[in-house]
């Protein structure tokens, strides 16, 4: 299997797979234009050559948009086969390129977000076991953080303190986000505008900084919705599903 690597230089004219659509969509102008600034930083993104969603996009912990404390390690943001493609050995090809990469630039091994059971948007713990990764930390609302040490090491990557207990003194919904997903620049401000009509509390704190989304208090910084102080959800959500959220809510 072929597979491209983004770039600068080829990222205006690449699909970029986890938003197949228009490149004017303000979903892909949102992507790439994150992407475009954290190359500078290390980031890797891997795609295959037929156009679909199968990537991987993984950056040096150092810079990653996550509380987390893994020197020397790399972190995977995102190892994405969609249904279609898997079954054929996808993912492991695209961690196999990290796994090699990585020990190219002499990291210590690699880290990525997971759960106790599998939850959309995080890598799938069965198959990180499978892998050979093992848990090095957990956060009070089961996030997992996973790793692949390539040399014994005892200092195993960590959540922050600020992370390891999801919670928040304000009242209402909270969300916190970044632009490294490309589906919050279309339905945030759906989500937002729903809020307005029903007149429900509701409060977005766009993280835009690698220093911000490394202090704040969620482990998933992509998304991670809170309702009256307390950790709900990090599933991005449409109008119909924000909106059968709201009836268990209220």
């Amino acid at each position: 299997m072929e597979y491209i690597q983004i770039t600068e230089q080829n990222i205006e004219r690449e699909h970029i797979c986890c938003a197949i659509s228009s490149s004017n969509d303000i979903q892909v102008l949102s992507k790439k234009e994150w992407l475009k600034e954290r190359f500078k930083d290390g980031l890797v993104f891997l795609k295959r050559k037929e156009r679909g969603k199968c990537f991987i996009e993984y950056i040096p912990c150092e810079n990653a948009w996550i509380p987390i404390v893994a020197k020397d390690y790399m972190y995977i943001n995102c190892l994405w086969v969609a249904g279609s493609l898997k079954g054929h050995g996808y993912a492991s090809e695209l961690l196999n390129a990290c796994i090699l990469d990585s020990k190219e630039k002499h990291k210590k091994g690699i880290c990525i977000l997971s759960s106790s059971k599998k939850k959309p948007f995080l890598a799938d713990p069965k198959f990180l076991k499978h892998k050979g990764f093992s848990i090095c930390d957990q956060s009070d609302n089961g996030i997992q953080l996973w790793h692949l040490s390539f040399q014994d090491e005892e200092n195993l990557p960590q959540f922050k303190e600020c992370a390891k207990h999801p919670h928040i003194d304000e009242m209402g919904l909270v969300l916190y986000y970044t632009n490294q997903c490309p589906f919050n620049a279309r339905y945030v401000p759906v989500l937002e505008q729903i809020s307005k009509e029903k007149e429900i509390p509701f409060k977005t704190i766009h993280i835009t900084s690698k220093e911000q989304a490394q202090n704040v208090c969620t482990p998933i910084t992509t998304y991670s919705l809170f309702y009256n102080g307390n950790y709900i959800t990090n599933e991005q959500m449409n109008d119909k599903r924000f909106l059968k959220l709201l009836l268990t809510l209220t």
